[in-house]
């Protein structure tokens, strides 16, 4: 019985980390440009609202592109995708460390947002198809803390090069890290076959859609939109954190670039770390929104703080720590809030619509902080990333109220 049950667990281990890592990849490319925006604004004589349009491009192609790759997902197989978007990435960054011109600079910036786009179809079809059923809950876990920690990563490295070497030099750098993962995904490109499982599940969900009016027939769901508002809300606050919040700390509180990039990468490690204990807490209670609203009200306030400017440069940095928590304790419960909202039979649609909120928002975002930034405003950067998660704590409770009314109705048919 050992003999039988160590191989699976090495598996399941495997193609856990494997992924993961993938997935953190793709979150640091998230990332790619921002903390050179100090270095591209002066090369390039560049306005905040131009750099914050090319994190708007990544995003909108990203967007566009996730929805159309769960399709080819379906028809080439998981692994084919996952590989084909690592290559893109290292692509992109040697595209970006090229560019001579502002229009280069957007294109490198759309070559990443569609290498970006096949990570969630691609990920989550390999956890689902190559990971035990009993340890997918852990495989989702290191999934998302993965996706904080390439968050985190990005700002330090991408900005420690730049500053010794040079903004060209760190993207050359930063090219190296997909390609070098991607030669890992093919050294053990055997266990992430999914392509043997994918006639099966065809067949199996063949019928589902005629079960709910028809593909389209959860659209009709309010529950469905409200998840899509909160996706939307809060990532117009993440898109503010990545893009400019190290600039307004540096405005606000008159520190060093260094410095203030140590705030923005504390917020994602605390975020991960928020994530660890998110998940525990999301595990033991009943009602999801309760646990969104606690961890996102407490975020907003310390946001707030933060733009308010009566502390010290020095806890700045411990208050973006403080929102970046929050944020993170929040992640499980909001995934298990949407999972539960979702129809049966209808749950890779609902997800497909509702994560399509989180690519419009962090196109959207960029545009919006830049434009503060441009108007010398940093505070209300911060002021608006802590209004956006206050009010998502509306459309959380929403969703919540809105899932317990359907579950008692379902109960008393």
């Amino acid at each position: 019985m050992t003999a039988i049950a160590a191989p699976s667990l090495r598996q399941d281990a495997q193609v856990i980390a494997l992924v993961g890592v993938a997935h953190g990849v793709s979150h640091f490319f998230h990332l790619i440009l921002a903390p050179l925006f100090p270095w591209l604004k002066r090369a390039f004589s560049l306005s905040y609202a131009e750099l914050g349009l090319l994190m708007t491009v990544f995003f909108v192609v990203s967007g566009i592109g996730q929805a159309l790759a769960g399709f080819v997902v379906d028809r080439v197989g998981a692994r084919a995708v996952l590989f084909s978007g690592m290559a893109l990435l290292g692509l992109s960054a040697l595209a970006l460390a090229t560019a001579q011109n502002y229009p280069m600079l957007l294109a490198g910036s759309m070559l990443a947002g569609l290498g970006n786009s096949v990570f969630h179809p691609a990920d989550f079809t390999l956890l689902n198809k190559r990971v035990s059923a009993g340890r997918l809950g852990h495989a989702f876990s290191v999934h998302g803390i993965s996706g904080n920690l390439g968050w985190a990563a990005a700002p330090v490295f991408l900005a420690g090069i730049a500053g010794i070497a040079g903004w060209r030099t760190a993207l050359v750098a930063a090219a190296l890290v997909p390609f070098a993962w991607l030669a890992v995904l093919f050294a053990y490109r055997g266990i992430l076959a999914t392509e043997h499982g994918l006639t099966a599940a065809a067949g199996k969900h063949a019928g589902a859609p005629q079960q709910e009016g028809g593909a389209l027939g959860f659209i009709r769901l309010p529950a469905v939109w409200m998840c899509f508002a909160f996706f939307f809300i809060t990532a117009m606050a993440l898109g503010g954190i990545q893009s400019f919040s190290a600039a307004g700390l540096r405005d606000l509180y008159d520190m060093s670039l260094a410095s203030a990039t140590v705030g923005q990468t504390a917020y994602m490690l605390a975020s991960a770390a928020g994530m660890v204990w998110g998940g525990f807490l999301a595990s033991k209670a009943a009602r999801h929104d309760r646990t969104i609203a606690i961890a996102f009200a407490a975020s907003g306030v310390f946001s707030l703080l933060i733009a308010a400017a009566l502390a010290p440069g020095w806890m700045a940095v411990l208050l973006m720590g403080a929102v970046g928590f929050g944020a993170g304790v929040a992640g499980p419960s909001r995934d298990l809030l949407i999972r539960a909202a979702a129809p049966k039979n209808a749950t890779g649609r609902v997800y497909g619509v509702v994560y399509s909120g989180l690519d419009i928002g962090l196109a959207a975002g960029p545009l919006l902080f830049g434009a503060l930034m441009d108007a010398h405003h940093p505070a209300l950067v911060f002021v608006l990333i802590g209004v956006f998660q206050i009010l998502a704590i509306l459309t959380a409770v929403n969703v919540g109220s809105n899932t317990a009314r359907r579950a008692a109705a379902a109960q008393a048919a």
